[in-house]
């Protein structure tokens, strides 16, 4: 080596490490994600109460749809000019929204009860039923949706795609009578309504100690006798409900593994010489559930709606028995207040569906 190509060596800098650049879409991207989903939730309870309140309104002020024939006039006036229904609809529009940014859903008409109060009241019931019901929606829907796709195109394949549309297309209250009329009156199975038996919500309710979760308070009290009669009330309306939206995740599930098994490693693993259930039970299952959790946030919405339906045909005294009783008491406050308040649920429960959506699968957010 000559000395001018040792100083050069010298004199030059070795070359600079390259820092890694962080992978875009990653970390930072994620939560501005999560609070545009988060911020969208306004909007969408706002779209909901103004369509709520003005189409309510329609009807007329609620004080006179309530009581009125049932009240003097001059009493009537009264009790217009005390809620104020006599002033300008967009100055009581205004009042609205800023009770429901305090979480004050009004005062019902009928029984004068805060409408907190109602949803605090029966909330948990309907909550109860719509757990049960994605637990029959996911033990069925799921693993049947699974079958169809191992046997795709055979009869059994056929016959499983016409029970889910079956499934989906019956009415909720045909289906949840034809069910009474089969396991309660001819088969004597299954309690024919009430989410226990009289005596057992006595003893649960005794005090006023529980959590207004029947499940949870049977198992509470140590009686096995509580918690068999609180889950054989609860078969009949979780089955109504439920296999809505099993029909549902039976058509997902079998659209998503189908469409795996195009995917380039399915077939890396049919070379060498994987078994198709296995296929489907470890390498196409998990792919197929992404658009399960994507859409759970629509089917509670579906179940929430589906809830009134089923409460009062199973008399099941839920959030869902409770509006139907208003609304054929045109109490339109409570209504109000009870629909704002579903707005908002559902709204909540498509935000966090949509966040554990982000985390599982990237592409969510990309």
């Amino acid at each position: 080596m000559t000395t001018d190509a040792a100083a050069a060596l010298v004199a030059e800098p070795p070359p600079a490490m390259e820092v890694p650049r962080r992978r875009p879409g990653s970390g930072g991207q994620l939560w501005r994600y999560i609070l545009l989903r988060f911020l969208l939730i306004v909007p969408t309870v706002l779209i909901l109460v103004t369509l709520v309140f003005f189409l309510i309104r329609m009807t007329g002020d609620p004080i006179t749809a309530a009581l009125g024939g049932r009240l003097p006039a001059d009493q009537l006036a009264e009790r217009i000019h005390e809620a104020g229904y006599d002033r300008p609809i967009f100055v009581q529009y205004l009042e609205y929204l800023g009770q429901i940014a305090r979480f004050d859903f009004g005062t019902t008409i009928t029984d004068k009860q805060p409408v907190v109060q109602v949803i605090a009241t029966y909330g948990l019931a309907t909550f109860e039923l719509v757990v049960y019901s994605l637990v029959v929606a996911f033990i069925v829907g799921i693993p049947l949706g699974m079958v169809a796709a191992a046997l795709r195109d055979r009869w059994p394949d056929a016959i499983l795609r016409v029970s889910a549309i079956l499934f989906y297309a019956t009415p909720v209250f045909f289906a949840g009578l034809v069910a009474k009329l089969v396991f309660s009156v001819w088969l004597g199975w299954l309690p024919v309504s009430g989410r226990a038996s009289a005596r057992t919500e006595i003893a649960l309710n005794r005090g006023g100690g529980g959590t207004g979760i029947y499940l949870i308070d049977a198992i509470a009290s140590g009686n096995p006798n509580y918690v068999w009669d609180v889950l054989s009330h609860a078969v009949l309306p979780a089955l109504t409900l439920g296999l809505l939206t099993a029909g549902i995740f039976l058509r997902l599930v079998r659209t998503n593994v189908i469409g795996t098994y195009n995917m380039p490693y399915i077939d890396a693993a049919r070379s060498r010489g994987v078994r198709e259930r296995r296929l489907v039970r470890t390498h196409a299952y998990k792919p197929a559930l992404i658009p399960i959790i994507t859409v759970i946030g629509l089917q509670i919405a579906l179940m929430l709606g589906g809830a009134v339906l089923t409460e009062t045909t199973f008399e099941w005294k839920g959030l869902g028995f409770q509006l139907a009783a208003y609304l054929s008491a045109r109490d339109f406050v409570a209504v109000q207040g009870i629909v704002a308040m579903i707005a908002i649920i559902v709204a909540l429960t498509n935000f966090a569906v949509d966040v554990i959506a982000a985390f599982i699968d990237p592409r969510v957010r990309y």
